[in-house]
C-alpha cells in the first residue's frame, strides 16, 4: 500500500462515479446519518470504549476501501450495518428515549424558569415530597423536557398551575380525583395531573415496587426525563431515571440535587438566552 497505490484507487473511483454517482452519493448520505445515530446513542450513554471502537472500525473500513481494489463498496455497507444492529441491540431502550427527544412535543412552549424563581419551586417541591411521605400519601411526580408522547398527557387533565407544595399535596390527597396517576411538571408549571404512563413489565422487579415505581420505570426507559416517587405502603420517596432507580430513601438533599439537575442544567439555560 502505498502512495501510487492510493492514487489509483482514487482515479478509478472516480472514473466509476460518472456510472454509478447516484449510487455513491445515496451511499454516503446513508453512512453517514448511521454513524451520527450510532455515535449518538454511544455518547449519551457515556460508552466512551465502543465509541473509540465504532470509530476505528469506520475508519478501517474507509482505508480498507479505498487502498483495494477487491474491496466493494457494499463491505463497508455490511460492516457497519452489523455494527449498528449489535448498538441497536445493546441499546434499543436508550434509542426509544432519542427518537422521543427529537420527534414528539418538539414545540419547545415550555414555561421558562427564572433563576431567581428556581430555588423557591425546588424548596417547594421538595416541602410536599417530604409532608407526603410523612403521611404515607403516594405520588409520582414527571419532571419533563416536553418529551413525553401526547397520548400520556392526554389520558390525564391540564391543569396548567404554579407549583406550590398546597397544590401538589391537594392533587395527590387520597380522596381526590387525581392522586392516582401522575403529575407532570413543566419548568415552573405543574402542566398535567392523573396521567396514566406505561409501565415496566420486566418480571426481575422486585415486588414490593408497586404500580407507581412500574409507572416510573416505564416512562423513564422510553423517555428522558426524572420521575420522583412517594411510596404510597412506606413513606420511602425514590428517584428514577434511565429506567432505574438512581436513589432509594431520597432525603431532601437527594431531592435538591435531583431538581438541580432538572432546573439549572436545562431550564434556566434557556431563560437567559
Amino acid at each position: 500500500m502505498d502512495w501510487q497505490t492510493f492514487t489509483q484507487s482514487v482515479e478509478n473511483f472516480f472514473k466509476t462515479f460518472s456510472t454509478n454517482g447516484v449510487s455513491y452519493v445515496m451511499e454516503f448520505i446513508f453512512f453517514a446519518v448511521l454513524f451520527y445515530f450510532v455515535f449518538k446513542i454511544l455518547q449519551i450513554n457515556k460508552n466512551y470504549k465502543f465509541i473509540v471502537a465504532f470509530t476505528a472500525a469506520v475508519i478501517w473500513c474507509g482505508f480498507a476501501f479505498a487502498f483495494s481494489k477487491n474491496i466493494q463498496s457494499q463491505f463497508l455497507l455490511i460492516v457497519i450495518i452489523m455494527l449498528a444492529t449489535l448498538v441497536f441491540t445493546m441499546y434499543n431502550t436508550e434509542i426509544k428515549r432519542v427518537l422521543l427527544d427529537t420527534m414528539i412535543r418538539g414545540k419547545n412552549d415550555r414555561p421558562k424558569v427564572s433563576a431567581s424563581g428556581v430555588d423557591s419551586i425546588i424548596d417547594e417541591m421538595i416541602r410536599a415530597l417530604q409532608n407526603m411521605s410523612k403521611n404515607n400519601i403516594g405520588a409520582l411526580i414527571v419532571l419533563s423536557n416536553e418529551n413525553l408522547p401526547e397520548n400520556i398527557i392526554e389520558s390525564g387533565t391540564i391543569i396548567n398551575a404554579e407549583i406550590s407544595s398546597q397544590m401538589i399535596e391537594a392533587v395527590f390527597y387520597p380522596k381526590a380525583p387525581l392522586h392516582d396517576g401522575a403529575m407532570i411538571v413543566e419548568g415552573s408549571k405543574i402542566y398535567a395531573a392523573g396521567c396514566f404512563l406505561p409501565l415496566a413489565q420486566s418480571d426481575n422487579l422486585p415486588k414490593e415496587m408497586g404500580s407507581r415505581h412500574r409507572a416510573a420505570l416505564g416512562v423513564t426507559s422510553v423517555a428522558s426525563v426524572t420521575a420522583l416517587v412517594v411510596s404510597e405502603e412506606t413513606g420511602i420517596i425514590s428517584i428514577v431515571k434511565n429506567g432505574a432507580v438512581k436513589k432509594k430513601y431520597a432525603d431532601a438533599a437527594d431531592l435538591k440535587n435531583a431538581l438541580s439537575d432538572y432546573y439549572w442544567s436545562d431550564l434556566t439555560a434557556e431563560a437567559k438566552e
